[in-house]
C-alpha cells in the first residue's frame, strides 16, 4: 500500500478506483482524512450503543467500546501491512492477492450488501426524524410534523425525495473522497453537538437528583439472561467497520506513511464520542432507554426547553447521517463497478458510466427506503454478515493467507481470535434477529 499503484498486482485484476494521487502534489490532509475515516465509522451504530449498556451493565459495557477500537486498530494494520507487502492500492486487490478473483468479488458483494443496508437505514431514520413513523398502532411525530403539523410537503415520500435531490445527489457526484472532507468535518461535529446535548441533560438531570443509580453490571439470574448479553455483541463488533475506505483516503495522501496516525486519531475521536453517548444516554434514560436512543427524544425530558432539546438532538442527527451518507456511498459505488464492469477503464474516467450507475443506486435506496421501511430487519441479518467480515475476517484471513510471509506468530494468533468472535457474533446476531422477530423481543438494533 505505501509503495502506490505502480507495484505488482494480482495477475488479471483491473482497478475500479478513483485517481489515487491528486497531481501536482496535493492530496488528503491529515484532518481531512481523520474526518473522512471517522464519518465512516460513526454512523448509525452510535444510536444502538447505549442500549448496549443497558444488557452490559455500564462497567463491562464500557470496557467492551474499548475493546472493539483496539481490535478493529489491529485489524487494520493487519489489513494495512498485507497491502503494502502485496503493492494493492484496494482492500479488493488484497483480496485478490491473497485467494484470487474470487477473494476479491466476495469481498466487493459484502461491500455492497453493507454499505446499500446501511444507506437504507440512514434514509429511514431520517423519515422517521423528519416525517414521524408508526409503530404499533401509535404514531410518533416528526420534528417537520411537529414544527408545521401533518401538511403534504412534510410526508414521508415528499421529504425524503427532497432530500435525494438536493442534498444526497449533489454530494454523491463528487468523485474525490477528499472532496467530502468539509462535509465530513460538519458531520463529525454534528455527532459532538449530539453527544453534548445528551450529556448536558444528563448532568442537569443528575445535579437535580432526578437520575437513579444506573446498573454497573449484568443481572445474570438465569441461562437465557447469559444469552441475552451476547446480543450486544454485533453491536460493538460492528461499530467500527471503516475499512473499505482505508485504502481510498491512503491513496489520496501526499505522505503515505500518515495513514497509521490517521487512523489511531480516528479511532481515539470516535471512541470517545460512542463512551460519552453510551455513558450519558444510558445515565439519562436508564432502564427505558430503547434499541434506537433517538427515539427517546419525543418524549417530554423533565427540564427547561425540554422540546426545543429534543428538536436540537433528533435535527442535528438527521443532518449528520445525511453527511455521512456520501462516504458510504462512494465506497458502495466503486465496489459495485469492481463487480459489474471489473475489466472496463477506471470509472471516474467515463462519466456516462458514473452518472447511471450514481442514479440507479440513489433510486434503488430511495425507493426501498419508502416501500420496504421493515427491511431495517431483513438487513439486520445481511448488514451484520457483511459488516463483520469486513472489518475481521477478511483481513484475519489474508493473514493467515500470508502469501509474502510476512505474519508473525502474533498476527496470526490474533487473526485466529478475530475469526473466531466473528464468527460467533454472526451466530449470535441471526439468532437474537430471528428471535426477536419471531417473539416480537425488543433487542439492540445493529448499524
Amino acid at each position: 500500500m505505501g509503495g502506490g499503484v505502480t507495484e505488482r498486482l494480482p495477475e488479471g485484476s483491473s482497478e475500479p478506483l478513483l485517481p489515487t494521487k491528486r497531481e501536482g502534489g496535493g492530496g488528503g490532509e491529515f484532518a481531512g482524512a481523520v474526518f473522512n475515516l471517522s464519518t465512516t465509522i460513526v454512523g448509525a451504530g452510535i444510536m444502538a450503543l447505549p442500549a448496549t449498556m443497558k444488557v452490559l451493565g455500564l462497567a463491562p459495557g464500557l470496557v467492551a467500546i474499548l475493546l472493539a477500537a483496539l481490535l478493529t486498530d489491529a485489524s487494520i494494520e493487519l489489513l494495512v501491512r498485507s497491502s503494502r507487502a502485496a503493492g494493492a492500492p484496494s482492500y479488493g486487490a488484497v483480496m485478490g492477492d491473497a485467494f484470487g478473483w474470487w477473494g476479491r468479488r466476495l469481498l466487493q458483494v459484502c461491500v455492497v450488501v453493507n454499505n446499500i443496508g446501511v444507506m437504507i437505514v440512514y434514509m429511514i431514520i431520517i423519515g422517521d426524524v423528519l416525517s414521524g413513523t408508526s409503530s404499533g398502532g401509535e404514531h410518533h411525530y416528526g420534528v417537520l410534523e411537529g414544527w408545521f403539523g401533518p401538511q403534504w410537503w412534510n410526508g414521508r415520500f415528499f421529504v425524503l425525495l427532497v432530500t435525494t435531490l438536493v442534498v444526497f445527489t449533489p454530494l454523491a457526484c463528487l468523485k474525490r473522497v477528499d472532496s467530502l472532507s468539509y462535509t465530513s468535518a460538519i458531520s463529525v461535529a454534528l455527532a459532538v453537538v449530539f453527544v453534548i446535548i445528551t450529556a448536558g441533560i444528563a448532568i442537569v438531570k443528575l445535579i437535580k437528583g432526578q437520575i437513579p443509580m444506573p446498573k454497573l453490571f449484568p443481572d445474570v439470574p438465569d441461562l437465557a439472561s447469559i444469552w441475552e448479553l451476547f446480543t450486544a455483541v454485533p453491536v460493538l463488533v460492528t461499530a467500527y467497520v471503516c475499512h473499505y475506505n482505508v485504502h481510498p483516503i491512503h491513496n489520496e495522501l501526499k505522505d503515505p506513511s500518515q495513514i497509521k496516525p490517521i487512523v489511531h486519531t480516528s479511532l481515539v475521536l470516535c471512541s470517545t464520542v460512542y463512551i460519552t453517548t453510551s455513558f450519558f444516554g444510558y445515565l439519562l434514560f436508564g432502564e427505558s432507554t430503547l434499541s434506537d436512543v433517538l427515539a427517546n427524544f419525543d418524549s417530554n425530558l423533565g427540564i427547561p426547553y425540554s422540546q426545543m432539546l429534543n428538536d436540537a438532538v433528533r435535527v442535528s442527527y438527521a443532518v449528520h447521517l445525511m453527511l455521512v451518507f456520501p462516504m458510504i456511498f462512494h465506497a458502495l459505488r466503486l465496489n459495485l463497478d469492481g463487480l459489474l464492469f471489473s475489466s472496463s477503464s477506471p470509472l471516474s474516467s467515463d462519466n456516462r458510466r458514473f452518472s447511471v450507475m450514481t442514479a440507479v443506486l440513489l433510486l434503488v435506496i430511495f425507493l426501498s427506503a419508502n416501500f420496504i421501511p421493515s427491511i431495517w430487519d431483513a438487513f439486520q441479518f445481511t448488514g451484520a454478515t457483511a459488516a463483520v467480515c469486513i472489518a475481521f475476517i477478511f483481513p484475519a484471513a489474508i493473514t493467515l493467507r500470508d502469501p509474502h510471509s510476512i505474519a508473525k506468530k502474533w498476527d496470526k494468533i490474533l487473526s485466529i481470535f478475530m475469526i473466531v468472535l466473528a464468527i460467533v457474533s454472526n451466530v449470535v446476531a441471526v439468532y437474537s434477529d430471528a428471535y426477536s422477530m419471531f417473539h416480537r423481543k425488543s433487542s439492540p438494533s445493529i448499524a
